[in-house]
């Protein structure tokens, strides 16, 4: 089962939190491999995708938000768009749209950053918008200062943290056909109201800590995380992970977050938004549809649903607003 565990180092101002998505992970990837017309992901997509699944998840989980938080890569490459998104009760979705042929061991700069035109886009979406209220939106490129390309996921998320908000950040993250996992280390603010004390610091070496790279226990705590191999992160459970890593530092960590509590694989999309989507297009789009295919089929992009409405449905939503066309059938 998928599992969450935050933690804290105690007396120091650094937080972590450490994600492995199993059930999760390989529904996102059967509801693609069933898709008949797309087919499974290719490996290099499905890693980055898993990843970015992994960060999705670890980056919700340290905000106090009601809303989604969306991560976005999009560019120039065989990788056209990925995207995964992650509501503030963990329920995770994730998709990639492809254009092209992909290299096995193609890089992030290969897929999706070939001509220094990919990005990442981090969007907060509100669940409960103001009048006038837009999402917050945050996009960095996939290049650092230099244009130099990134080649990781990790790598992207740290250079987002730091530059735009000035979070000393450390990302571990792996993923293949079973598990998406990753590790986040951050540091906490050292003076003022937020610090970790709850009480306000002064003083040059308050000021010092509160620089970026400048706290040494952030440094000496993500130097160990950045130890954490691939292998280690994909296979040893949670328990294993930090006892290796962290096992001279005093680890308070919270309760596992699982099952219904925890992060799992759930889409918005229903037959009733479906069905309103058809009566968008109008009578007329619909008939033509139905005259040239015999019923109208609708794939979720996100989870890989399929509805299928035929001649009766489809005459039951315009005949009635708002209502469910009866005897209707939802297929895999």
């Amino acid at each position: 089962m998928s599992e969450l565990r935050k933690f804290l180092f105690d007396g120091l101002p650094v937080r972590g939190a450490i994600v492995r998505l199993t059930d999760a992970w390989q529904e996102v990837l059967r509801r693609r491999a069933s898709n008949t017309t797309a087919g499974a992901y290719p490996a290099p997509v499905q890693s980055l995708l898993g990843e970015m699944t992994a960060a999705a998840v670890l980056m919700q989980s340290g905000i106090q938000f009601d809303g989604a938080l969306v991560l976005q890569v999009f560019g120039d490459g065989p990788l056209k768009l990925a995207v995964v998104e992650v509501q503030s009760d963990l329920r995770v979705r994730a998709t990639a749209s492809l254009s092209g042929a992909v290299e096995n061991g193609a890089a992030l700069s290969e897929l999706i950053n070939q001509n220094g035109q990919g990005r990442c886009a981090i969007t907060l979406d509100p669940a409960r918008k103001q009048p006038g209220q837009q999402p917050y939106q945050g996009v960095v490129a996939l290049s650092d200062g230099e244009g130099q390309g990134f080649e990781r996921m990790a790598e992207v998320l740290q250079h987002y943290m730091r530059h735009s908000e000035q979070l000393d950040t450390v990302l571990v993250l792996a993923a293949d056909a079973q598990v998406a996992a990753g590790l986040l280390i951050q540091r906490l603010p050292v003076k003022g109201e937020a610090n970790l004390a709850g009480q306000a610091s002064e003083g040059e070496d308050a000021a010092q800590a509160d620089t970026q790279g400048q706290n040494e226990d952030f440094n000496r705590i993500a130097h160990l995380a950045s130890t954490l191999k691939r292998e280690e992160l994909l296979t040893l459970d949670i328990d294993t992970v930090l006892r290796r890593l962290f096992w001279e530092e005093r680890v308070l960590t919270f309760a596992p977050l699982t099952g219904e509590a925890g992060p799992r694989f759930a889409c918005t999309c229903s037959r009733e938004r479906v069905a309103q989507m058809i009566r968008g297009l109008g009578q007329a789009e619909a008939e033509s549809i139905l005259a040239e295919r015999g019923d109208i089929e609708v794939g979720c992009e996100f989870c890989g649903q399929h509805y299928r409405f035929d001649a009766v449905d489809a005459a039951q939503i315009f005949a009635a607003p708002g209502s469910l066309p009866p005897g209707s059938q939802s297929v895999q």
